[in-house]
């Protein structure tokens, strides 16, 4: 057996005891909780203390694993929460997800190419576990920007025709919050984001949030700078008692023209990069048909071929 092999294998068994020694002693510390005292004063079923129960050690156990990854700065700690918000991450044990899943993959990344490593010189092997590791802390924040930008693209598409339905809706005589829940209902089967999003504000405002608190909570959780110009507008729009129809005709006709703007900015950006393609693709295929039965006649002549 190879020393590498010994090498990755001992670090398979450090990793695999570090795991199980945090789940442990999880375990122990969550024998007798709460939801246990609390399943036998109500009488709750054994399965569902016992699913209860699993679920929270895995909540601590990825709160400790989070530890290791989590930014003492709180500044830090709100600005990666505001961008999982903005993935669609709400969950009260988001960020300590997200950070516990960063922590493992950097041990399980390198864990998975023990063989691959066991193959290669130790320097190489060392070189390929750094990367892997880096990959394991770097992958998820990839992907959750990934996220955000499919999402904001979901949330853009439809947000010019949805604002014209909600002209359409106040200058029906609907009020601005039955406006909400009527375009919400319109819209749930082509943008189901955008009525999510909407139906999350006429929730909030039913449930006692002020009006125009629930409209800031819309833009911080959705990042958009169209929804912040949309929310400022009506704020306004309150506050001096002008025409809400008038305001969100105004701000429909802006954000249907920045649509518009990004699309030819897009459409700009094609032909500079099919030129880079046909520049590596298809002028070296062209320059072998053009050139190549001359060359092979010019070395025939010349006898360097027979």
């Amino acid at each position: 057996m190879s020393f590498n092999l010994i090498l990755m294998i001992g670090f398979g068994f450090v990793v695999t005891g570090v795991f199980l020694v945090a789940g442990i002693g999880q375990l122990a510390a969550s024998r007798t909780t709460s939801a246990d005292r609390l399943a036998e004063l109500t009488g709750k079923k054994e399965e569902e203390a016992r699913a209860e129960r699993e679920a929270q050690v895995a909540a601590a156990v990825a709160e400790r694993l989070a530890a290791l990854a989590t930014s003492k700065d709180e500044e830090q700690r709100n600005l990666l929460r505001e961008k999982l918000i903005h993935a669609g991450y709400r969950g009260k044990n988001a960020l300590e997800v997200f950070n516990g899943v960063r922590v493992g993959l950097v041990f399980l990344l390198p864990l998975g190419g023990v063989f691959i490593a066991s193959m290669l010189d130790l320097i190489y092997a060392l070189g390929l576990t750094l990367i892997l590791a880096a990959a394991g802390y770097m992958g998820p924040m990839y992907m959750v920007n990934k996220r955000i930008e499919t999402r904001h693209k979901k949330l853009l598409q439809p947000f010019p025709d949805a604002l014209d339905l909600l002209v359409t809706s106040v200058e029906a005589g609907l009020g601005l919050d039955m406006a909400f829940r009527r375009v919400s209902d319109e819209i749930r089967g082509s943008a189901p984001e955008l009525a999510a999003e909407f139906r999350m504000v006429t929730y909030e405002v039913a449930a006692g949030v002020p009006r125009m608190e629930a409209f800031k909570r819309l833009a911080d959780r959705t990042g958009l700078p169209e929804m912040k110009s949309l929310v400022n507008m009506m704020v306004q729009a309150e506050r001096f008692g002008t025409s809400i129809a008038s305001a969100l005709r105004v701000h429909g006709d802006m954000v249907r023209q920045e649509r518009m703007s990004r699309a030819e900015e897009e459409a700009a950006k094609v032909s500079p990069k099919l030129t880079v393609a046909m520049i590596l693709f298809l002028m070296p295929c062209l320059l072998i048909v053009l050139i190549g039965p001359a060359s092979i006649r010019v070395m025939k002549t010349f006898g360097m071929v027979e």
